[in-house]
């Protein structure tokens, strides 16, 4: 999250001196193209949910430069004849996108820029910097919550975050399906659900343990979740927990949950929820947290232990093991010719000219490919690989939706921002689409994306002609 009234200086430094350069060389209004889209699925997964569009448009919408920002940037030698152009600098661009909280695939451009150079190039590392790291724990958060299946799962990770970024994050997390947040600050911006219990200092604090449960549920006495593994979970914890539930129960009120955050989970949940039941407490609710992933749940689920809520932190909030999303943002048009980045590695060739994505459902209704399209395609007769030809499929008459839609037109935005809570109800809805093979954790299912026979033509086309005259 950014304060500042005006961001233009969110962006890495390359990015001013190429603009620089456009405006001196009198090439500054010259149209270009851009697309965003990412190489590799992260954390070894089928796909990715694309999250933060909504805050990345709201930084757009920001983008200026103020007396500050060009002091600044006159200190650091810059033009002053740039510097002028910049004073009056808005972005007046096209964006087409996909819809916030769908999901996306390897290769296929997922958000498209155009506009003149110097504003699709100035932007290009704020929108990498959002779109990459919200996407990256929105696919964490759906994966945690596949396997949380039913049951509440709560973002715990504010302090394990990447600083601000904490945020974005909390954000993400509730759109790949996380319940609610401990991050309050992210609630309140947001309209998001906020939730939390005690520390282990609360109970330090005290004398007793049993002194802490009961000062906490006489302020909480209809929302108290006691903390039970300071001292001694099954012998101390839980002995002055059932205390409190019976005291609770004398007053008119329950005793809302407890929350383990050490040790063994399956075994001590499993004697928790034994006591609990016994005691004539079934209702009491059993919280886990302690580096949570999506691993130990499965492993969690598998064991039968009885847990109502997952408390997830660190693996969610820092998209652990996967640092960051490879997302990338490459040029397709120049002044309406089309352009790709060649290389000899044939993973990193880029695809030319404005592009669509058409997505293909089967008789089920179930996603059954994606084909990037040239936009002024609508039908296509064969899906081909990007890197292996010989690869095809046929979509036939299956039913299928253009998945790029304007969302700013002439620097202005097409719709007003969409609620968190809606995204969220959009990626789960998006998400019941896709096929549990392609859900899975390990070796997914590789989902089907590749081009139409016209977006093949062109793109080797214009590698035959690169080849041919040398660049």
């Amino acid at each position: 999250m950014i304060n500042t009234e005006k961001n233009g200086l969110y962006t890495d430094y390359y990015e001013l001196t190429m603009a620089q350069g456009y405006f001196l060389q009198e090439r500054h209004n010259q149209q270009a193209t851009f697309d965003y889209f990412y190489r590799k699925n992260p954390f070894h997964g089928g796909y990715v949910i694309f999250s933060g569009l909504s805050e990345f448009l709201n930084q757009l919408e920001k983008f200026e430069y103020g007396k500050q920002e060009l002091d600044y940037l006159h200190k650091q030698g810059f033009n002053e004849k740039f510097l002028s152009y910049l004073s009056d600098f808005r972005f007046c661009g096209d964006i087409y996108s996909f819809r916030e909280g769908d999901v996306a695939f390897p290769l296929e451009p997922i958000v498209r820029v155009s506009g003149n150079v110097v504003e699709t190039q100035l932007i290009e590392s704020m929108l990498l910097n959002i779109l990459n790291f919200s996407s990256l724990i929105s696919t964490k958060a759906i994966r945690i919550r596949h396997e949380a299946g039913d049951r509440l799962f709560v973002d715990f990770g504010l302090r394990r975050a990447q600083g601000l970024g904490s945020m974005h994050a909390s954000r993400a997390a509730i759109i790949g399906g996380a319940d609610s947040s401990s991050h309050v600050l992210a609630g309140s911006e947001y309209d998001i659900p906020v939730s939390g219990t005690m520390a282990h200092s609360w109970i330090q604090s005290f004398d007793t343990e049993l002194q802490a449960f009961r000062a906490f549920a006489e302020i909480y006495p209809d929302d108290c979740v006691l903390l039970i593994d300071t001292y001694d979970t099954l012998n101390s914890g839980l002995e002055n927990a059932l205390i409190i539930a019976e005291e609770l129960e004398m007053k008119g009120h329950k005793l809302k949950g407890i929350r383990l955050d050490s040790g063994d989970l399956a075994y001590l949940s499993k004697k928790v929820r034994k006591r609990l039941d016994s005691d004539g407490f079934n209702y009491v609710s059993i919280t886990a947290s302690n580096q949570l992933d999506e691993y130990l749940i499965r492993s969690l689920n598998l064991q039968n232990a009885p847990l109502d809520v997952f408390g997830v932190g660190t693996s969610l909030i820092t998209g652990a093991k996967d640092a960051a999303l490879d997302g990338v943002y490459k040029m397709s048009e120049f002044n309406n010719i089309p352009r790709l980045k060649v290389s000899e590695d044939i993973t990193k060739l880029s695809f030319p000219g404005k592009k669509n994505v058409l997505r293909f459902y089967d008789s089920e209704n179930y996603f059954y490919a994606d084909a990037v399209i040239l936009e002024e395609e609508d039908k296509i007769e064969k899906i081909i690989h990007p890197h292996h030809k010989q690869k095809q499929c046929d979509p036939g008459n299956l039913k299928s939706e253009r998945l790029l839609k304007p969302v700013m037109e002439d620097g202005k935005r097409v719709e007003k921002a969409v609620p968190v809570n809606q995204i969220a109800a959009y990626t789960k809805k998006r998400i019941s689409h896709i096929d549990e093979s392609v859900l899975r954790l390990e070796n997914p299912h590789i989902y089907k994306v590749g081009l139409s026979e016209k977006l093949m033509e062109l793109r080797d086309n214009i590698v035959f002609d690169i080849q041919k005259n040398g660049g």
